[in-house]
């Protein structure tokens, strides 16, 4: 092969890895490596993963292609920062933040600045314009004053040789165009006395004077006639809009950041750093998630575990739907004309009764003990003590890739109830009067 043919150019240059990616082995190490130039993550990954098989995996195929790397304290309180304006700060662990600034500071190096990124979330455009570069030309030596005098003089004489000849083009044009007048005026006068040559030879200018008036209203309009205080700002925003089309996207991108975690994923996208699929290795440019709201205060919240609202204390927490774009925006889907359903809010309360030294005696709180272990907010103990047995009954839980595993259908074992901790005395309970 000659030294002129080259490989192929990979579509990324360096992908930052997160725990996700390694632990899954999707993509697998090989798709990785044929994608990208470099594979980076930080040390606090590594050191996350403690499951035996994983580790034995990730020492034995990973680390010998995977570079680790550690962030600077520097971009570690600006992804902080960022993140805590865009809300996932709580719900986003120290490993998960050194990720993130190792995608900004290597992001940083490969193109000269965080010009292409955003500041602050939900800015409209980027922090700057890519920079220009510049070429030195060092190997040239600067002239001498001597120099520049000589070439000054042999400036002179050209100009005035050039002079000279424009002189001498000059007069002969004249010469020839003098010839040229005295034989149109004889063609002229031959097609005055021949009609038949007069209409040949003026069809065609006709149709040349037609053809270049056409091409001069196109030109006007394609343009747009002209640029007036009132159609300036249509003009700008149509230039603006033809120059971003007529920009393609790189076709190598220089950092992306892999990772399955949706809080991780947002801040990505609002930053505007490159954010690849596990699945297609492609950007992604839109993300939909979902979080929790309060119906009650309009309190937003990323816990998907929580029955209480962290501000107003209530049961009135819903599942939303929300998406953040390529421009960082982030918006909420809600139901059209979404009803609260009220029914079950209005009830007495039984009087609490006691019980006996052992505990055992299940009696009081109304009629069939409804109301024994009622929950009505986040801080009783009742709530605390079902919580941790929820917990524990999730730790029992089999894993469901272990071969030897069968579900509670085949098994007969269906008498768990699971689900959402029950909340206040149900929908039902003014039935009971009844």
């Amino acid at each position: 092969m000659s030294e002129s043919t080259t490989a192929p150019q990979k579509p990324v240059h360096t992908i930052v890895l997160d725990a996700g990616p390694i632990l899954k082995n999707i993509p697998p190490l090989s798709t990785l490596l044929a994608q990208s130039e470099e594979l980076v993550t930080t040390p606090s990954v590594i050191n996350e993963i403690r499951d035996p098989d994983a580790r034995a995996r990730v020492e034995t195929m990973y680390l010998p292609f995977v570079k680790q790397r550690s962030p600077t304290p520097n971009s570690v309180k600006i992804l902080s920062e960022f993140a805590r304006k865009t809300g996932d700060r709580a719900v986003l662990s120290k490993v998960d933040i050194e990720v993130l600034a190792l995608a900004y500071e290597i992001e940083c190096e490969r193109n000269g600045g965080d010009w292409r990124l955003r500041s602050v979330p939900g800015q409209k455009g980027l922090n700057g314009k890519p920079p220009v570069k510049v070429e030195e030309k060092k190997d040239e030596p600067e002239p001498s004053q001597g120099e520049e005098k000589t070439e000054g003089t042999e400036f002179d004489k050209i100009t005035k040789d050039l002079e000279s000849t424009k002189l001498d083009d000059e007069k002969n044009a004249g010469e020839k165009d003098g010839g040229a007048s005295a034989e149109g005026n004889v063609a002229a006068e031959v097609v005055a006395n021949d009609p038949a040559v007069s209409q040949e030879t003026q069809e065609p200018e006709a149709q040349e004077v037609q053809e270049a008036e056409e091409e001069e209203a196109d030109d006007s309009g394609s343009e747009g006639g002209w640029i007036t205080p009132s159609n300036i700002k249509k003009r700008q925003a149509r230039d603006e809009a033809s120059s971003a089309s007529a920009t393609p996207e790189p076709k190598v991108m220089q950092v992306a950041t892999m990772t399955t975690d949706f809080a991780c994923q947002n801040v990505l996208l609002q930053m505007n750093l490159n954010l690849l699929s596990t699945t297609t290795l492609q950007r992604i440019r839109h993300l939909k998630t979902y979080i929790k709201r309060c119906h009650a205060c309009f309190c937003t919240t990323k816990e998907m575990n929580r029955q209480f609202c962290p501000r107003c204390g209530k049961d009135t927490l819903t599942r939303v739907s929300c998406s953040t774009d390529a421009n960082g925006q982030f918006k909420l889907h809600l139901k059209k004309n979404m009803q609260w359903n009220t029914r079950g809010n209005r009830y007495s309360v039984p009087k609490p009764v006691h019980g006996n030294a052992s505990g055992k005696w299940k009696g009081g709180g109304g009629q069939g003990g409804w109301g024994t272990n009622l929950i009505l907010a986040e801080d009783q103990k009742e709530y605390v003590r079902a919580v941790s047995e929820e917990q524990r009954r999730q730790r029992k839980e089999r894993d469901l890739m272990d071969e030897d595993y069968l579900p509670g259908i085949l098994t007969g074992e269906r008498n768990r109830t699971g689900g959402r901790i029950r909340v206040g005395a149900g929908r039902n309970v003014n039935s009971r009067k009844r």
